[in-house]
């Protein structure tokens, strides 16, 4: 759910109405060691990288191989705990960086104890074959998102129908093999390739998903589990991107009043009607009169959609909004486009791969009619990302591969997993984390209180990280006597800027740049 929030599969596939463990032949997979060569930086320095081939069909393991990148910040205390696989989420998500993040942002005594394993999931980013089904794909100006016209709605039916068509014909032979099931048993190959009986997971988001299906898949493989930001197996995923558009404008609206509470700082207005009234004008203008070329009404929206989810970003979009609703001034709106809004033109590998998982992963309408009256009937009471995120997800109406059929994740047999959730998440709603917190038997949940930001541990709330780190450390899990195990308060929300040159160069901020958008 990603940039999108974009928005997979318990680890048992439903067949026929039934619900199968992995074969004993995907289960009992080996490889070779893995060659870990150094590849560390300036803010990593112990980083190490190394690949691993896998079947493109696990169904026909001698047949072709493709390569997934993986990456690996090394353990170095005597008390060694396995491997911690760590996935950002997308689908589409790099995960090599954030293993130098997670070994950095944890406790040093708990990262010491795991080989922290990150990797790019099979079509993304360093692994081979790479997807980038239609380049430039996003470049602006893109017609408006809000289809008020018949022209307008031809316009972007165009643009969805021809990325599905591009993608059928450049990667035929690949698409079939981008889903989570095929992820789920990529991860399995890199526990065998790793020497391991059994991994630890640590996922945000969709990664979320890809750990509650590996679970089901390979209960007795997974040691402990930390899943952050839950999505919602039950709505994967046509559902579960309408339930986005509605958390995602009661997001927006919450910026709005923070902008309203600062008056003083933007001079938009002190009643947050008043200040949402400027910012529909501004889209309405930009729509008239793209800023600088680039930004026009749908650009405007993935500018400002970062700031759903993570408040941090919220001072800086404030800023561009106040220069120019107050002043015609674009410049720094331009700017914030570059910064927060430009990054599905520029990762559209990224793209590529989340259209792939998705629209294969599971049933999406083919009926047009149908999409149109729904996020129509969203919009009327949502109007923020309704159909900028429709859009988003519409080459799945025209999608050249069949859907699988979906998963159920209810799981007896996995060991405790540890669940972290915001109560007012957009990309994730809250209700996905409950719902998953039912369907794994031995869950503990824990609840931020308050906060709207996605993703949320390891990002600057002590509570939770302690949380965290007590589960890595030795497994302990909270229990409490309701549906809620445990209560972190959310961090207060940011004040303005006090400087033109402040930066976001907190751990929060370089989570959600490693998590990303529409992820």
């Amino acid at each position: 759910m990603g940039k999108r929030a974009a928005l997979l599969c318990g680890a048992a596939v439903v067949l026929a109405g039934s619900v199968t463990a992995a074969p004993a032949a995907t289960a009992t997979a080996q490889a070779g060691p893995l060659a870990w060569k150094k590849c560390g930086t300036t803010k990593y320095p112990t980083l190490q990288c190394a690949s691993l081939d896998v079947p493109l069909d696990h169904a026909d393991p001698h047949g072709r191989r493709i390569t997934l990148a993986l990456s690996r910040v090394p353990h170095t205390a005597k008390k060694y705990q396995g491997p911690l696989l760590v996935n950002p989420g997308g689908p589409g998500g790099s995960g090599l960086t954030l293993a130098g993040f997670v070994a950095a942002a944890l406790p040093k005594e708990v990262a010491a104890q795991y080989d922290v394993i990150g990797f790019d999931p099979r079509g993304v980013g360093r692994s081979k074959p790479a997807l980038n089904c239609d380049p430039g794909y996003f470049a602006p100006v893109r017609p408006d998102s809000v289809p008020r016209t018949l022209q307008i709605e031809r316009a972007n039916l165009q643009r969805a129908k021809a990325f599905a068509r591009a993608c059928g014909e450049k990667y035929a032979d690949v698409l079939p093999y981008i889903n989570t099931l095929s992820a789920v048993r990529d991860m399995d190959r890199i526990r065998a390739a790793l020497g391991a009986r059994r991994i630890s997971y640590f996922g945000y988001s969709y990664g979320t998903y890809l750990g509650t299906v590996y679970a089901k898949l390979f209960p007795e493989r997974v040691r402990r589990a930390a899943l952050d930001s839950v999505v919602d197996p039950t709505g994967v995923w046509y559902d579960a991107n309408l339930a986005q558009d509605v958390a995602f404008d009661d997001r927006h609206r919450a910026f709005l009043a923070w902008t309203a509470r600062h008056d003083r700082t933007y001079g938009l207005g002190a009643d947050p009607a008043r200040v949402e009234a400027k910012w529909y004008a501004m889209r309405a203008a930009l729509g008239n009169a793209p800023a600088g070329g680039k930004v026009g009404a749908s650009e405007l929206e993935d500018t400002f959609l970062p700031g759903g989810y993570f408040n941090g970003y919220w001072p800086y979009l404030a800023e561009a909004f106040a220069a120019y609703a107050n002043s015609r001034d674009a410049g720094p709106l331009i700017k914030a486009y570059e910064k927060f809004g430009a990054s599905d033109a520029s990762d559209e590998n990224s793209y590529s791969i989340y259209t792939s998982v998705q629209c294969r992963d599971a049933a999406w309408s083919r009926d047009w009619h149908r999409w149109r009256a729904d996020n129509w009937s969203v919009y009327a009471k949502a109007p923020f990302m309704t159909w900028n995120n429709a859009w988003y997800n519409a080459p799945c109406a025209f999608w050249p591969k069949t859907s699988l059929p979906s998963v159920s994740i209810a799981n007896g047999k996995v060991a405790p997993v540890l669940l972290f959730q915001s109560t007012g998440d957009a990309a994730t709603p809250y209700q996905g984390a409950v719902t998953v917190h039912r369907q794994l038997a031995r869950s503990s949940l824990v609840v931020e209180r308050g906060g709207g930001n996605h993703g949320i541990t390891l990002g600057g709330n002590p509570c939770l990280d302690r949380h965290l780190a007590a589960y890595l450390a030795d497994g302990t899990v909270p229990r409490g006597a309701g549906a809620v195990d445990a209560v972190c308060e959310a961090r207060p929300d940011p004040k303005p800027l006090s400087s033109k040159v402040a930066s976001t160069s907190t751990r929060g901020a370089e989570l959600h740049q490693l998590i990303g958008f529409r992820h």
